[in-house]
């Protein structure tokens, strides 16, 4: 039997999607204090508020879930990058011109949210929907981890995004972690 050449197709789609949703859902609480001149306040707000507890909620399921189920996974620590970097560059890129924007006439909400589906786009597709406001309230740091390099061409390829407590990870460190995704976890409690 032939082996697929196929790219492995990560899992978890959904629970990526809601958490790029819940990686924004800052904007939308700006855009409810702000408001919008072209639907009424009842529908506007009630729209941002959705979208920042369903996806919010729907972390905190999963997260829950993963620990119900024991969703765990051990990872050992080849090379490890510190990501606070990443949550300045999401604020300043992402947040502050979307809020500033005018949304005032429908040219201008309409494209708003074509640019905004753009960016969920890309945050899902390149797997950057660990960016999440809430973990950085909570104390957490997200780190790229890399697992080590044994020689074995197979292993040392696959990366994946730990968020944890800790200020530094050490190589041939060993964690435990609960899975978020197939490329985001949690690290089980320290």
């Amino acid at each position: 039997m032939q082996k697929s050449t196929k790219p492995q197709s990560e899992g978890l789609k959904v629970a990526r999607m809601l958490m790029v949703l819940s990686s924004i859902s800052p904007l939308f609480i700006l855009w409810a204090i702000r408001g919008n001149a072209l639907i009424p306040d009842r529908f506007f707000i009630g729209f941002c508020v959705l979208i920042v507890v369903l996806p919010n909620f729907f972390l905190w399921l999963r997260l829950c879930t993963a620990r119900k189920t024991e969703d765990k996974r051990k990872i050992i620590v080849g090379k490890a990058e510190d990501h606070r970097n990443h949550i300045l560059i999401y604020l300043f890129a992402i947040m502050l011109p979307f809020y500033s924007e005018n949304l005032g006439n429908w040219r201008y909400l309409g494209s708003s949210i074509a640019a905004l589906s753009f960016i969920i786009f890309l945050f899902w597709h390149l797997n950057l929907h660990y960016m999440n406001l809430l973990f950085a309230i909570l104390g957490y740091r997200v780190f790229t981890v890399y697992p080590p390099d044994n020689g074995n061409p197979v292993t040392g390829k696959a990366t994946l995004a730990l968020i944890t407590r800790r200020v530094r990870l050490l190589p041939g460190e060993p964690l435990t972690a609960y899975r978020l995704s197939d490329t985001v976890y949690l690290e089980a409690d320290i």
